[in-house]
């Protein structure tokens, strides 16, 4: 996924501008798992957006399963709605928005495929579902459950990625 580079003055520039344990707050937003939002912090100041991306990137493909089922007890199941005011409810309530609560078959399915696929893999369903429909996360649930659980556990930590890269875009341009 590209994003257009920001230029030092933009959001890239309120980012460099934060004191450390504020731009760590916004970042454990993102993807609650610690070592990486510290690790993007040190890699200050960054010189555009890209830059920003790429510390990203560069921190999380060595996230340990700990530090996934971390960022993953900090996610609503797909389905229910986030409760709470803070920054990442609101934002798990607004990538779900394509789950029609009012859809009462709906709803049952994925309660259903959410407590399966808990029963199997011994965490919540997770994918990325921005843009996505309650009947396109009820079809990617229940494809997964085929899965073995090192797959799985590569699935969503990609998953992961994809969602944290979405709120980052989102702290950049706040």
């Amino acid at each position: 996924m590209s994003t257009p580079a920001t230029t030092e003055t933009g959001g890239v520039g309120k980012l460099n501008g934060l004191p450390r344990p504020e731009l760590v707050k916004q970042l454990l937003a993102c993807l609650d798992v610690p070592r990486w939002a510290d690790e993007i912090a040190d890699r200050r100041p960054f010189a555009d957006t890209d830059e920003v991306y790429r510390a990203a990137d560069a921190a999380a493909p060595g996230l340990t399963g700990e530090e996934i089922h971390q960022a993953l007890a900090a996610h609503p199941r797909i389905g229910e709605r986030a409760s709470g005011a803070d920054t990442s409810s609101s934002w798990s309530r607004s990538e779900q928005s394509g789950v029609d609560a009012s859809d009462t078959e709906l709803t049952r399915a994925l309660r259903e495929g959410n407590e399966e696929y808990e029963r199997r893999f011994g965490h919540v369903y997770l994918v990325c579902a921005s843009g996505r429909s309650g009947a396109e996360l009820l079809e990617i649930l229940r494809s997964r459950l085929d899965n073995d659980p090192e797959t799985e556990m590569r699935i969503v930590a990609d998953e992961l990625r994809k969602i944290a890269r979405l709120r980052l875009a989102k702290v950049i341009e706040g």
